[in-house]
């Protein structure tokens, strides 16, 4: 470990690599970068090859899409060449504008998963006020654009002004990191608004969306019991074909209209069996969301949690308690976590899985009949 004149730990790694384990590092972090552009445009371009996905919370993962891409695109490679050699050759300029836009795309990052947990949260506890708020096209857009500027202001000014406030700089001209590295109480604050108090709400949304699910599931399954005791007596009266009895409350509306239909059911109960259809399918919407939420706070809490309890211990003792190889590993999961988020997409949202089919198979989705769209 270097320091600087002034007794502060430098953050410079030594150049130590063996020419083998250099080729090895540059494979992976190379690929790193693709995956990351790659994945993440595919997102963004799903939103012009599909329409259906310009919904009110998809736009939200868009967000979190180019500020995912830029990290891929921008900070990784200007990153790549610095932790190889161990040395900042690209100059101070350039060194400011690469940390302004690596916490602010990371900070939005972060912001961008509390706003589309928060918007979940929105659309399974408020369904009604959520669903006749869906035409206002420009609710999306200020809360995105709202991300980046409070994203900017948690560290941007302070990377650009810290070294003229204090009437000095503690970065060697080889290296490149923020002035305030080894100030504890400025990281330890930036932190609680950067990872703990957007964790804390991320955790919370979803606990109370799956809360909210269970409630909902209990009332159903206490009013299926009391529909079946009233359509009993019809049952073995053979007005109601026993089959329509036992399955009418897990089919879909679709379904049990034709089949109700044919059984010439009163109109009321008609109407009573489709809005109990379409409450179970809203439930297994829900409970999609909620799984979705969690998988992705779980890969958020992964992949932020080392980093940011490392960099306040790092600070608090001036870098002395912390290996740096330690620190490097911490800080690459932030940027893993901006390549892995694309893939939750497709794995947690149908309408997503069908953008990307359309994208990389186009052939085989003009052979395929048209679908009904189902939300996702």
């Amino acid at each position: 470990m270097d320091y600087t004149t002034d007794g502060s730990a430098s953050v410079s790694t030594p150049v130590a690599f063996s020419s083998y384990t250099m080729v090895i590092l540059a494979v992976l972090m190379v690929t790193l970068v693709v995956v990351t552009v790659i994945g993440n445009a595919l997102v963004i371009f799903a939103f012009k090859v599909d329409r259906s996905l310009r919904r009110q919370s998809n736009y939200f993962f868009l967000n979190l899409a180019i500020s995912d891409f830029l990290v891929g695109a921008f900070c990784i490679p200007v990153y790549i060449p610095y932790i190889l050699t161990g040395r900042w050759m690209l100059g101070r300029a350039l060194c400011k504008l690469w940390l302004v836009m690596d916490y602010l795309l990371c900070t939005a990052s972060v912001f961008n998963i509390v706003l589309i947990s928060y918007d979940r949260f929105l659309s399974v506890t408020r369904a009604v006020t959520y669903r006749a708020q869906q035409g206002l096209t420009n609710r999306p857009l200020v809360k995105m654009i709202a991300v980046w500027v409070l994203a900017f202001l948690l560290y941007g000014p302070a990377i650009i002004f810290w070294e003229a406030a204090v009437g000095k700089s503690n970065v060697p001209y080889d290296e490149c990191f923020a002035e305030f590295y080894y100030t504890w109480y400025f990281l330890l604050c930036a932190s609680t608004l950067e990872f703990f108090s957007p964790f804390v709400s991320v955790a919370f949304f979803n606990l109370s969306i799956y809360l909210n699910i269970r409630r909902r599931n209990k009332r159903r399954a206490s009013q299926e019991r009391e529909q079946n005791g009233k359509l009993s007596p019809r049952c073995s009266g053979g007005k109601l074909p026993a089959m329509l009895c036992r399955n009418s409350f897990q089919l879909k509306q679709r379904t049990v209209s034709v089949e109700i239909r044919h059984a010439s059911l009163p109109v009321s109960q008609v109407d009573s069996a489709s809005t109990r259809c379409a409450q179970h399918s809203r439930l297994s919407r829900d409970k999609k969301i909620a799984k979705s939420l969690a998988i992705i706070v779980c890969v958020f809490g992964i992949c932020w949690a080392p980093y940011t309890l490392l960099m306040i211990i790092r600070a608090a003792c001036r870098g002395r308690c912390v290996e740096h190889l330690w620190y490097e590993i911490t800080f690459w999961l932030l940027w893993l976590n901006s390549a892995i988020n694309p893939f939750l997409y497709p794995l947690c949202h149908q309408s997503f899985r069908r953008a990307f089919a359309k994208i990389l198979c186009p052939k085989r989705q003009c052979m395929q009949p048209q679908i009904e769209p189902q939300s996702g």
